[in-house]
């Protein structure tokens, strides 16, 4: 939706919207998002898989950001007026519903939007 809305890379958007969604639906996939915090980012495992699931998805903003891609709607040139655009788009996109580690719906898209501001 953000590609089509301000015309930008699809990676670029991806680099945006994957932390915001990762940290909305992390704790219901707390093993998943742990796992990905070790073997990916190097977290150490302290046994808090919350803390580790947090800390690989800031590690992975931070690794976006070094090289050169936006992790914010500002970054991206995003606004956050335009949320009920993108979120009316989606609807329209998936039919009310999306997501296959976690069935999500729009008001879950209106919330990861507004964490990815």
């Amino acid at each position: 939706e953000l590609s089509a809305l301000y015309n930008v890379a699809h990676g670029a958007g991806l680099a945006v919207m994957f932390p915001a969604w990762a940290s909305y639906v992390k704790d219901a996939n707390l093993d998943i998002f742990a796992r990905f915090a070790v073997k990916v980012w190097n977290v150490p495992d302290s046994g808090n898989k919350r803390e580790m699931a947090s800390r690989g998805i800031a590690a992975m903003k931070i690794f976006f950001s070094s090289i050169g891609l936006p992790v914010s709607f500002k970054e991206l040139g995003a606004k956050e007026e335009d949320i009920d655009t993108l979120v009316q788009s989606l609807d329209r996109n998936t039919g009310g519903s999306f997501g296959a580690l976690q069935k999500l719906n729009m008001d879950d898209a209106r919330r990861i939007y507004e964490g990815a501001v």
